[in-house]
């Protein structure tokens, strides 16, 4: 038996009684999940009975019928448990994927996005038809959590130079495994400190790109638990409407050595018409692209300033 608490006095438990097979396990464990109100309760069980067994999913179909391992049972139990009280499940396995890289996560970073990848992939393309496909460029990653976006970048642009800022040092330190995990670390340079702060005095960087937190204050009851209780809130709520980390952007690019030629900002609902905005004004005019995600909510804003 599995006791978990959730803080409020209420109490979840999982039982696994053996034998069982695997697919009798997964069933109870879907079962359960659903019970305590987790979305796609049959997938996340199924993912983390391969993650208990470390079995890819070839294997995890081929051998259902198989009697669970005891050890794999008290694993697998226990990551149920914290599942049911609404724990991310790449938490629990300590992972997630980003444009299929594989990344290391914990709570003291944002759970890489799939609308995120759309970001990178439009800087990508925007880059090929400003410079072509093997410039030497520098990009700078405002907020990078997990490393996730300069990771990334760097692993699909060898030729480029990467900076990584953020104000957390379990971010960063983080952001760094992952990197010397994808073997990108030695281009990319890590500044601990406030949004683009630490850019000043630097050599200028040629693209900015920022996953700012861009919820608003009043929002975040109304998130789902998995977010709300625990994601970094530091990397989630951005002020009273959410774009002040997008004001204080663009209030510091004066500051800057040179301002970079592109900015590439990933934000919430119903915000890309203010941000394109704020990125016209400070002189982003050569042109202004809007980004939707695969749901079709405009989700990135892309500005090149001319020369």
């Amino acid at each position: 038996m599995i006791n978990s608490g959730n803080g409020d006095g209420t109490q979840h438990e999982f039982r696994l009684e053996l034998p069982l097979t695997i697919r009798e396990a997964w069933l109870q464990a879907s079962s359960c999940l659903s019970a305590s109100g987790v979305a796609d309760g049959q997938h996340h069980a199924e993912l983390l009975l391969r993650h208990a067994l470390g079995w890819e999913r070839a294997a995890y179909l081929s051998r259902l019928q198989e009697q669970l391992p005891e050890a794999a049972a008290a694993a697998y139990g226990a990551m149920i448990a914290r599942r049911a009280l609404g724990e991310p499940t790449q938490y629990i396995m300590g992972e997630a994927y980003f444009y299929g890289l594989r990344f290391e996560v914990s709570a003291d970073v944002l759970i890489p996005r799939p609308e995120t990848e759309l970001l990178v992939e439009a800087v990508l393309e925007e880059t090929k038809l400003l410079y072509g496909d093997l410039a030497s460029l520098t990009a700078a990653d405002i907020g990078t959590g997990s490393g996730a976006i300069a990771c990334t970048l760097a692993y699909e642009r060898p030729e480029w130079q990467l900076v990584a800022v953020d104000i957390s040092p379990g971010a960063l330190q983080m952001a760094r495994h992952n990197a010397a995990m994808l073997h990108v670390d030695e281009r990319i340079e890590w500044l601990e400190g406030d949004l683009i702060m630490p850019l000043q005095g630097r050599l200028p960087v040629d693209i900015l790109i920022s996953n700012p937190p861009y919820i608003p204050e009043a929002d975040m009851l109304e998130l789902q638990r998995e977010v709300r209780d625990f994601e970094p809130h530091t990397a989630l709520v951005g002020g009273a409407d959410g774009l002040d980390p997008y004001r204080r952007i663009m209030g510091m690019l004066s500051h800057l050595s040179e301002r970079p030629r592109m900015l590439a900002f990933e934000l919430g609902q119903g915000q890309a018409p203010e941000v394109a905005a704020l990125v016209e004004q400070a002189g982003y005019t050569e042109k202004i692209r809007i980004v939707q995600d695969l749901a079709g909510i405009e989700r990135h804003v892309i500005g090149i300033r001319p020369l």
